[in-house]
């Protein structure tokens, strides 16, 4: 992995680049997570789970909700082109949103070798979600 070595003002224009230079994917809906012991796989999620990650307790899926009591979140995908440097973009988009809406967002990073290699999914809460959108328009526009 390159990781590059510049100025911060080098680093706003690479990762403004990135950014517009992404595929920006916004699922439909809202999703939210459901946990389950670690002991057992939650099978029956797999179809519909976006990701799923364990600590040593539970699993915790990120499906498709509707349910009024869960936390809810809009989620929205980036794939990156071939090739360019990204290092640095959650953290440096992340910083972006909290700035801009005064939320956090969570990261759930993938990988697939034929689309340019790793993928993000982002989410942030579902009751910002014109908010977020516009945010980044922004940001891809360079404003």
């Amino acid at each position: 992995m390159y990781v590059s070595n510049e100025t911060t003002a080098h680093t706003e224009a690479r990762l403004r680049g990135v950014l517009s230079s992404a595929e920006l994917r916004v699922l439909p809906g809202e999703f939210a997570f459901v946990e389950c012991p670690v002991t057992d796989f939650p099978h029956a999620l797999v179809g519909e789970a976006l990701a799923s990650v364990r600590d040593h307790e539970v699993w915790s899926a990120l499906i498709p909700s509707s349910v009024p009591a869960a936390e809810r979140f809009v989620v929205f995908s980036f794939h990156f082109t071939p090739g360019q440097d990204n290092s640095g973009f959650v953290g440096w988009l992340a910083s972006n949103l909290k700035r801009l809406l005064g939320t956090g967002v969570f990261v759930v990073c993938g990988q697939n070798s034929h689309r340019g290699g790793v993928f993000d999914y982002w989410g942030a809460p579902a009751h910002l979600r014109e908010q977020v959108l516009e945010a980044l328009s922004q940001l891809r526009r360079g404003a």
